[in-house]
């Protein structure tokens, strides 16, 4: 069995092109649309989480505005672009200060993870904004928009970009699988949705990646590309640990590590999802979580990770040993 796959990277490949093709985001394309016909667009803040299409929805934006030669009216500049307050002032000014030749008046400059720029280069952008708002309008996308000082925004509109709900976010993965000739199994959407929650962008990574392997992707081929292990086997360990058997589930945590290359502190996240999957009382999940806590906190302080993971079981087994007195 042979696939053909592109060396282009899909989630570029398959990123929407104007915004009749965004996916979801319904009210946001609506609003977007609306400054098209107008032919008119106002300072902008695109907010919320990775992979949900804020920096696709400025491009289309630009595109449906200006028409195919959008590139020569617009810039980007990106986390991994200089952004201090330098760059504010020399690149960003000279940008924002230039009129635009065409039917429309206005440049659109994009500054993509706006959130990351220093608090001195925020305060010269704000000042920018204010002067050549005539010539340049500015869409800010940030994943956390409270980052951005006040005074930014209350100079734009603001936009909140969400995950993908389950149905759109498999509806887009199929179409794509579709079209590079790939078998997508449902255990593997849902082991794609499962480690990726949302994140548009990351699942089509995920699926592309997957796909190299050239072989049905199935949860199995999901979990062993991404370095995530299988919510079963880790529910399995934690029903083995509360039944009191902790060299086995020792045992079991070890095999995991060792066939998805997993880290310690991933497997405690996905120990504390599992946790509230599982079967058991809700003051028992609460005391569980704030165990996981406990153990996360001292990984991240620097501490031995074999050693918190087999504290981490012990004191599941003793939780078992608890909860098999009360019943």
């Amino acid at each position: 069995m042979g696939f053909t796959l592109s060396f282009e990277m899909w989630a570029e490949k398959y990123r929407p092109k104007t915004l009749d093709e965004m996916v979801n985001q319904k009210e946001i394309v609506e609003r977007l649309k609306s400054y098209v016909k107008s032919r008119n667009v106002p300072h902008c803040i695109f907010a919320g989480p990775p992979g949900t299409g804020k920096t696709t929805a400025a491009l289309c934006l630009a595109r449906d505005l200006y028409g195919e030669g959008y590139r020569e009216h617009i810039m980007e500049l990106n986390a991994s672009d200089e952004r201090g307050i330098d760059v504010v002032r020399e690149t960003v000014k000279t940008f924002a200060r230039a009129r635009s030749i065409g039917e429309i008046p206005f440049k659109i400059m994009i500054l993509d993870e706006a959130d990351n720029m220093t608090a001195d280069a925020q305060q010269a952008l704000r000042r920018t904004m204010e002067r050549y708002t005539e010539t340049c309008r500015f869409i800010l996308c940030a994943n956390y928009s409270g980052k951005i000082i006040e005074p930014i925004q209350s100079r734009c509109a603001p936009f909140r970009f969400t995950f993908l709900p389950r149905e759109e976010h498999d509806k887009y993965l199929k179409y794509i699988a579709e079209r590079e000739g790939i078998k997508l199994l449902d255990e593997g959407l849902d082991a794609v949705f499962e480690v990726c929650g949302g994140d548009l962008r990351r699942a089509i990574n995920t699926l592309q990646a997957a796909a190299s392997l050239n072989k049905p992707i199935d949860a199995k081929v999901v979990y062993s590309i991404t370095g995530r292990a299988n919510p079963a086997d880790v529910q399995k360990m934690i029903d083995i640990a509360m039944k009191g058997n902790f060299i086995e589930a020792r045992k079991q945590l070890r095999e995991m590590i060792q066939k998805y290359g997993v880290a310690g502190s991933d497997i405690i996240r996905q120990i504390h999802t599992e946790i509230f999957r599982a079967d058991i009382p809700e003051p028992m999940k609460i005391r569980l979580a704030d165990i996981v806590g406990e153990i996360d906190y001292r990984l991240v302080a620097g501490a031995d990770e074999e050693v918190q993971l087999s504290a981490l079981l012990a004191r599941l087994v003793e939780a078992g040993s608890e909860l098999k007195k009360t019943r």
